[in-house]
């Protein structure tokens, strides 16, 4: 019987490493010590700005906080999001993001700390799940044609996780309890699914996508399909496989998303309403309402019932709409440093190495590293031109942090374009594309430190000069001995960061509160938008909390109950004034212990024990005494929950045991006027008592 040999398999034999074919270095990668110790320095580092000196914003947007904290007490308030743990009424998001901090405050007990950790991190998860994504999408292939290192692909990664977490408007989100923080980590793993199903066509990645983009709607609702053409576009461009396959695949990924989070959209619509809290934001009580109305193309065209108005293309109430909107006012200086390195990288990128790459797609060979790069930069740069446009051409309800949804963005584009164009820098468009990225980010960066001046403007100055340097040196090309050529690339990334990473240690220093909270130094409380208060007083490194333009610092007025800072807005609500258009509704009121002392007497006897207009005033009240507290109308005023029937009936079942008068926010945009007519019965009806500065009615004792 003859007797056959098998030769060994190539991955068992141990083999020299190869040098790579266009640069001789050697393709091994780096030392696992150098490669895991730089990524856990970073990370570190990253764990650091976004946990340093947490507990100085309190409880940040009280909104959020007393929402977690019902969640902690009530299981049924956990599960729908309410906003107290009677369940009157819900905030209006999905609650995804109230899980987590609930979650905390169960386990750690209430307090900043629990509050604002679990979106800390979230920052640092989403630096770590960017860098591996970008690493991979660099070193996807190691062929003649691809020149990017194992080592190259590294540090265009570790770039990726430092301009993510050092961009202003992350710094300020990943500190602070808004849901952004979990809808950005969400996106970022999508995006790092789509990159591994681009490798080899793989629908399970993709579909993985789809869980990934599933968590971001149960955090921010219809924002996060915002990203769905570019993980469609990158897979479509990108994956080695035909075009039924991977119509199939995105099929198959879309069901799983609309599974992933269908679930919770068809329990919440289908349970009767007397079951379960009224949906927050609406105004028929329905998710579904809320998912494509207040929170869905509401916010584009800036007709959302029950709102306070839109900006509709002028200077109002939300800023000015247009194509220059995230170069201008408070979002310019939170996010655009790096936007026109970005988009001049990935278009020169795109140029060198989209043609071959398009050749392989065609060839439906196994995926290149021109095909694994390319899906990336189409991944991450059209992430950074939808979400862009969406947010410069949104009439609705716009805040400048929105714009930590281009931080991942920016920060893939610009490594996976910059890493691109280093490698094949020995053509003279890749060193033009560099140069211009170099000199266009200093251009940016010195143009918007002149508002807040003195050492911003110092910093940037020095990083445009290193740029300048930088690209210099970048035109030169091979004549720079390669020592000189490390020191340009240098340059260039710390010439490029050094502005961003001033501004968000400046606002890592300084407290935030409110519902509108901004980042980075100005030289003043007033926009550049001209809107004043919308945008919040503001000083430099250490200076005051921004709140509302005109607002005492947290804590400067009322109460510190329980160690946590009272909020205020300076302007009297809870003390029974009149409430103008915006009047308790951006932040909470102060809260005196002789409140939280009266509130707090025989609460056990009662669901809750007050109520009061809008979830702000509520939430201070419900944070301060530690018991539910009834948000009547919602975030706005303008919600019709209660009705005035329905707030009767549970007066009557002695339910409710005061009433704090918090003047009339009903009315806007054609919302519900039903706090003002409860606010109208109960002074008819019960004898008013003052406590300090507020005015208050026992509704256990009527006239």
């Amino acid at each position: 019987m003859a007797v056959t040999t098998t030769a060994p398999r190539a991955e068992l034999t141990p083999s020299v490493p190869a040098a790579h074919p266009s640069t001789g270095q050697s393709t091994r990668d780096l030392p696992r010590w150098v490669s895991h110790g730089t990524l856990a320095v970073t990370l570190l580092a990253v764990l650091a700005l976004y946990t340093y000196d947490l507990a100085a914003s309190g409880y940040a947007n009280s909104f959020y906080s007393a929402a977690a904290q019902a969640g902690s007490g009530s299981w049924k308030a956990f599960f729908y999001g309410s906003l107290d743990a009677g369940s009157s009424i819900t905030v209006d998001k999905t609650p995804a993001s109230l899980w987590l901090m609930a979650l905390s405050v169960r386990i750690f007990g209430l307090s900043s700390w629990s509050i604002l950790l679990p979106q800390a991190l979230l920052g640092v998860a989403s630096a770590a799940v960017l860098f591996f994504s970008v690493r991979r999408a660099l070193s996807g292939g190691l062929s003649a044609t691809w020149p990017v290192t194992p080592a190259r692909a590294h540090v265009a990664g570790l770039v990726a996780a430092l301009t993510l977490a050092l961009t202003p408007a992350a710094t300020l989100m990943f500190r602070f309890n808004n849901p952004d923080a979990l809808m950005v980590f969400s996106y970022v793993v999508a995006a790092y699914c789509t990159v591994r199903a681009t490798e080899a066509a793989s629908r399970r990645w993709l579909a993985l996508a789809g869980v990934a983009i599933a968590v971001g709607f149960l955090a921010k609702m219809l924002q996060a399909f915002v990203l769905l053409p570019s993980l469609v576009l990158a897979y479509a461009v990108a994956a080695p496989a035909s075009w039924r396959k991977k119509a199939v695949d995105l099929l198959t990924a879309f069901v799983t998303m609309v599974v992933s989070f269908g679930w919770y959209i068809a329990v919440v619509e289908l349970v009767p309403a007397s079951w379960r809290p009224y949906i927050g934001g609406s105004q028929t009580n329905s998710i579904l309402e809320l998912t494509f109305g207040y929170n869905g193309l509401g916010r584009l065209s800036g007709n959302e019932t029950g709102s306070v108005g839109g900006g509709g293309g002028a200077v109002g109430q939300w800023g000015t709409t247009g194509i220059l909107r995230m170069f201008t006012s408070e979002s310019g200086e939170m996010v655009s440093f790096l936007i026109p390195a970005a988009l001049i990288l990935a278009a020169v990128a795109l140029a060198v190495v989209g043609r071959r790459a398009y050749a392989n797609l065609l060839r439906r060979n196994s995926a290149t590293g021109e095909t694994v790069a390319l899906g990336a930069l189409v991944l991450y740069g059209s992430w950074l031109v939808v979400n862009g446009l969406v947010f410069s051409f949104m009439a609705g309800i716009y805040h400048d942090y929105y714009t930590v949804a281009l931080a991942p963005a920016i920060a893939g584009t610009l490594a996976v374009g910059g890493a691109v164009l280093w490698a094949k820098r020995r053509l003279l468009v890749a060193r033009i594309g560099l140069a211009a990225a170099a000199l266009a980010t200093a251009a940016g960066s010195v143009a918007l430190t002149p508002v807040p001046g003195g050492i911003y403007l110092a910093l940037a100055v020095a990083g445009a000069a290193a740029l300048v340097l930088a690209a210099g040196a970048v035109l030169l090309g091979r004549r720079l001995v390669p020592a000189l050529s490390r020191t340009a690339l240098g340059l260039m990334v710390a010439g490029g960061l050094v502005a961003p990473t001033a501004y968000s240690i400046e606002t890592a220093l300084t407290p935030h509160s409110g519902s509108i909270v901004t980042a980075g130094p100005a030289a003043s409380g007033l926009d550049r938008t001209g809107r004043g208060g919308m945008a919040g007083g503001r000083g430099g490194f250490g200076g005051q909390p921004r709140t509302m333009a005109g607002a005492p610092p947290l804590g400067a007025t009322g109460s510190q109950v329980g160690g946590m800072p009272a909020l205020s807005d300076g302007r009297g609500i809870a003390g029974g004034g009149s409430a103008g258009a915006m009047g308790g509704l951006i932040n909470g009121t102060s809260v005196s212990s002789d409140m939280v002392t009266l509130l707090s007497s025989d609460a056990g006897s009662y669901t809750w024990v007050a109520a009061t207009t809008g979830s702000q005033n509520s939430a201070s009240y419900q944070l301060a005494t530690g018991h539910a507290v009834m948000a009547i109308g919602g975030f706005n005023g303008s919600d019709p929950s209660p009705t005035l029937d329905q707030f009767k009936a549970l007066v009557a079942q002695g339910k409710i045991h005061y009433y704090v008068a918090a003047g009339s926010m009903g009315g806007p945009s054609g919302g519900s006027n039903v706090s003002s007519e409860i606010a109208s019965w109960v002074s008819s009806s019960f004898t008013a008592q003052t406590v300090g500065s507020v005015t208050l009615y026992d509704l256990t004792q009527g006239k």
